[in-house]
């Protein structure tokens, strides 16, 4: 397999800027440009900046099956990566689209589908950029349901259980990974919830998935994070909860990185 990144590993020792460790401590967003962080449930733009770093190079086509904000996009664009999304809600997908857009860079491609993960036809990537695959996919799919996204019946956020929501996740798997180049890399970002005092162990149930539709685990990254927005001001109420139900307060997130 030819080189995966644009990194010179001549000089290797002065790649401090790259992570290598399994703990990534992100002590603030990245909010610069067109990244913003008001919508619920994106991610730091610090998590696809090193992962295009390590496993993408220049015009590589990454994929973004939960698109959302847009986050990887514009990541993507400013690196000189082309980057595809697919955003279930239309309103979601025209409001990122317009901030994703205001850092376009000349030949580099950032575009979104609005369609469902699931059954999206990925060839039509294909056909419509003349390419036989894509090089990268980043999967953030919702915790489940932690936060409501939508009523639509198709939205993961509103699966009726957990079997359902890892089905779902599972089948976006098998749809999109489809086109991903032999040898190149995939990552899933995924946090854990609670339910009925007891944990639920998304993560893992992810990884799981994942590996079943025969990709293969290179990597576990511990992710930190201080506040949420639903969490945000209540750090007592949630304190109190944790003390008197013999709970721990997640403070981390998983990301997941695979090999086809």
């Amino acid at each position: 397999m030819g080189k995966i990144n644009d990194l010179d590993m001549s000089n290797w020792k002065e790649l401090t800027d790259v992570w290598t460790d399994s703990l990534w401590i992100i002590p603030q967003r990245d909010n610069s440009g067109a990244h913003d962080g008001h919508y619920h449930g994106n991610f730091v733009p610090q998590i696809p900046h090193q992962l295009l770093t390590r496993y993408t190079k220049a015009g590589d086509f990454v994929l973004d099956p939960f698109a959302g904000s847009g986050t990887t996009l514009i990541e993507a664009q400013r690196m000189g990566r082309n980057s595809i999304g697919i955003e279930l809600q239309p309103s979601v997908a025209a409001e990122s689209i317009g901030r994703i857009h205001s850092e376009q860079k000349e030949g580099i491609i950032a575009d979104t589908f609005v369609d469902d993960s699931r059954t999206f036809d990925t060839k039509r990537i294909l056909e419509t950029y003349n390419i036989n695959s894509v090089q990268f996919i980043i999967y953030h799919p919702p915790y489940w349901d932690i936060i409501k996204f939508s009523e639509d019946e198709n939205d993961l956020s509103n699966s009726t259980s957990l079997d359902e929501f890892i089905n779902n996740f599972r089948q976006v798997v098998r749809n999109t990974s489809a086109i991903l180049e032999k040898g190149r890399y995939c990552a899933v970002v995924i946090g854990d919830k609670y339910a009925n005092s007891q944990l639920v162990p998304l993560g893992f149930y992810c990884m799981q998935a994942t590996q079943q539709e025969g990709l293969t685990l290179k990597a576990t990254i511990v992710k930190n994070f201080e506040e949420t927005k639903g969490k945000a001001n209540q750090k007592a109420l949630w304190r109190q909860r944790a003390l008197q139900n013999g709970l721990y307060l997640f403070k981390h997130e998983y990301i997941f990185v695979f090999r086809k």
